[in-house]
């Protein structure tokens, strides 16, 4: 499999080594040297694009390689406003997409049991849901995606919850902000090298529910997103990890 890595900071340096053990070949980057250069002809030759790059370039990205004709998996968060249009514009013109706000396998079984665990808990009104989120200070966006999916289940589970309440942290030390009944709550912290941790808490007077994942390295997601590149090639349509995973089959 021939690749394009859209992208090369720290995620684009682990899916070239994982890659590389699997005899897949990266023969095209995108740094921050020649992102000025990248077009559609600059993917001649690729099999399959992946784009963890910048919230504000992932939109062109995807549409270079949708002129192009190259099957895209894009794991850079922080553009899903322009989301609907990018479906649009892959239907119309018969593409293929993988996007997902967190590849690592791992974290998309931690989004499931947050489903099945939404669904238990919204018949206990004496329970208040909240997020926190942390990551590294290079981190460019808050709240992170993944907690913004983790927020987007409790929701279909929670509809009083009508609107997210972020909160930006850099001092742990600063006391837990109270939310309104109708919001939910998502505590973004920054700190040192934090690759990524989630938790959902579930607070009572009486007692706390919590479910957490915690990152170890970034090969998690750089091996999910290597597995959904396989996927993707041969394939049109938008698709995201539920469906390469198939794990709704799992909780039937």
């Amino acid at each position: 499999m021939k690749i394009a890595l859209l992208g090369y900071g720290k995620m684009g340096m682990a899916i070239e080594k994982i890659a590389a053990a699997k005899n897949h070949e990266i023969i095209y980057k995108v740094t921050l040297e020649n992102a000025f250069d990248f077009m559609p002809v600059s993917l001649k030759n690729v099999d399959v694009a992946i784009d963890f790059s910048m919230p504000t370039a992932a939109y062109d990205n995807i549409l270079k390689c949708f002129e192009a004709g190259v099957p895209v998996v894009v794991g850079t968060t922080g553009w899903y406003d322009q989301l609907d249009e990018i479906k649009k514009i892959a239907k119309e013109q018969n593409q293929a997409l993988v996007y997902s706000s967190n590849f690592s396998i791992g974290v998309n079984l931690f989004f499931k049991l947050n489903q099945v665990l939404a669904s238990m808990m919204r018949n206990f009104n004496e329970y208040d849901v909240m997020i926190e989120e942390v990551h590294h200070t290079a981190k460019k966006d808050h709240p992170s995606g993944t907690a913004l999916s983790l927020a987007k289940h409790i929701q279909e589970n929670y509809p009083h919850k009508e609107s997210i309440k972020d909160r930006l942290i850099y001092d742990k030390s600063n006391p837990t902000q109270s939310a309104k009944p109708n919001e939910l709550l998502i505590e973004s912290y920054r700190e040192g090298e934090v690759t990524g941790l989630h938790t959902v808490k579930y607070e009572s007077v009486i007692d706390s529910i919590q479910i957490t994942h915690d990152a170890k390295s970034r090969y998690g997601f750089a091996k999910g997103a290597l597995m959904a590149a396989e996927w993707i090639i041969g394939k049109k349509g938008v698709y995201t990890m539920d469906e390469i995973l198939n794990l709704d089959e799992l909780i039937k």
